[in-house]
């Protein structure tokens, strides 16, 4: 069964595993409306029905982790209204802005994508390799993104892909974002910056 297979199966709660995967500050949340979510760390898209209930465990980026069932759940922007959050606002840039302003606009959409359990974006972490800008014929913009994972393996993989994509095409000016997921060179822990490290706790 391929991932487009499985989007939006209604999802059933299970009971294995039923650890305490959030902390007392964590805040209770409702489900308004039937909402389009993310099981961490496995990828899988399902479906969370209205009345579920959780709790936040992870909210940055204008994404959400949510805790549900003794289930992790990431739940994108575009649905903060089903769990009675506002998205963020889109990103502006000024008449007649130059490559370098759009250009340091995406690095800043970039620093609003996070892996859904780990509380550092993909920018900090080390995970965006290159980051190129093309003039396109209609004045228009192409960005063309490299960037990598902690393991090559990891379930969130497409997830984040289709985050960075999705921001940075948010971006006046910018028609085309192409997110290229490279393993060479391999991730490792000495490209994250000391604000990850530090917040990771490696320092």
């Amino acid at each position: 069964m391929n991932r487009q297979d499985k989007a939006d199966r209604p999802w059933s709660p299970s009971h294995e595993n039923e650890q305490r995967m959030y902390s007392r500050t964590s805040e209770p949340v409702k489900f308004e409306r039937d909402c389009s979510a993310v099981m961490v760390p496995s990828g899988e898209v399902v479906s969370l029905p209205a009345g579920s209930v959780g709790y936040i465990t992870q909210a940055l980026g204008g994404s959400f982790t949510v805790y549900v069932e003794g289930n992790l759940f990431r739940i994108a922007g575009s649905d903060a209204d089903a769990i009675g959050k506002t998205p963020l606002p889109l990103p502006a840039l000024s008449d007649g802005a130059s490559d370098a302003d759009v250009e340091a606009l995406v690095w800043d959409q970039l620093r609003t994508c996070y892996d859904p359990e780990i509380p550092v974006n993909v920018v900090e972490l080390g995970l965006v390799y290159e980051c190129n800008l093309f003039r396109l014929d209609d004045n228009s913009r192409r960005a063309e993104i490299k960037m990598t994972l902690t393991a090559p393996g990891c379930g969130m993989g497409e997830t984040l892909v289709s985050d960075v994509r999705s921001k940075v095409e948010l971006i006046p000016t910018i028609s085309e974002a192409d997110v290229e997921l490279v393993f060479d060179p391999p991730w490792n822990q000495n490209m994250m910056s000391e604000a990850a490290k530090l917040e990771t706790g490696m320092l």
